[in-house]
């Protein structure tokens, strides 16, 4: 069971399902996904959580920057943060992935909300927070979900729907010309059925219960275009979804929270926009000492 740790601690990670992940393909540590906790002592939490999905295109995960210094922020703000490890695309473990990484964020929320009184997390609190193909990830949890499961364990009959989404330069449309195509290639296929296509192009699946959501994005993205953002804020504002949306005018692809000069090649100018989601997490009455 997961415990309370220092601030920043992270903890042993954690499987999501006890047994065989639904959909494993095999038994390699790819098949098996994990939840790594970053909790914040008692008397510094708030009561928010956040599950943190890094980028790498369904072929690999960012754990540093997308991963741990996210959920290290998360802390400093009072919110407890777990960093979920999903299934990718590998040679252990080859694609099309379809459903399995949504299953495996799916449990993920599941987890944190079975976990709420434990950890002193409200459970109306819960969001997700996305990196480039992980903000695919978390614009498709955002999309589908379901109040919870009548078969399954205790766990599964937790609602897996986020209360508040967070895109950080997202691929969220699966169109060519517009998707990312590694990570298309790795979710649906090289050649995937015109449905999967619509099911995955996650602005088209936006509603007016879609969870409010805060959206990053650099004009100088050439990897992840900024029409993918562009079209789910849209989308958002058609569905009369709350959303706040940030477009840098500088800032090249997989900057993180814009301030590790390793991701950023030096240039800081998108350093600001974590402020900005604190300020939105804070008016959205998100960071409210519970």
């Amino acid at each position: 069971m997961l415990a309370l740790l220092a601030l920043g601690q992270p903890g042993a990670p954690e499987p999501l399902w006890p047994g065989k992940a639904p959909l494993a393909v095999g038994d390699s540590p790819t098949d098996r996904p994990e939840l790594t906790p970053f909790l914040v002592p008692a008397e510094k939490a708030n009561g928010a959580a956040v599950v943190v999905l890094p980028g790498g295109g369904y072929g690999g995960l960012a754990a540093d920057h997308e991963g741990k210094q996210v959920a290290e922020f998360f802390n400093k703000l009072g919110v407890q943060a777990f960093v979920l490890k999903y299934r990718i695309a590998t040679k252990d473990r080859p694609g099309p992935l379809l459903q399995a990484p949504l299953l495996d964020a799916q449990r993920a929320v599941r987890t944190v909300r079975a976990h709420a009184q434990k950890y002193g997390i409200d459970p109306k609190r819960v969001g997700v927070i996305g990196f480039s193909a992980g903000g695919h990830l978390a614009s498709t949890i955002g999309t589908h979900f379901d109040d919870g499961l009548k078969d399954g364990d205790e766990i599964d009959k937790q609602s897996c729907r986020p209360d508040w989404l967070v895109l950080a330069y997202p691929v969220v449309t699966m169109e060519d010309g517009v998707t990312h195509g590694g990570s298309k290639r790795n979710l649906l296929g090289d050649k995937p059925d015109a449905k999967l296509v619509e099911e995955f192009s996650n602005e088209k699946q936006v509603t007016a219960k879609t969870p409010p959501t805060f959206i990053f994005q650099t004009d100088e993205d050439t990897a992840v275009p900024a029409e993918n953002a562009t079209r789910f804020y849209l989308a958002l504002k058609k569905a009369k979804v709350p959303a706040e949306f940030h477009v840098y005018a500088k800032g090249r692809h997989g900057v993180g929270l814009g301030s590790d000069p390793r991701w950023t090649g030096g240039d800081t100018y998108s350093a600001t926009w974590p402020d900005h989601l604190a300020a939105w997490l804070k008016v959205r009455g998100i960071l409210t000492q519970k």
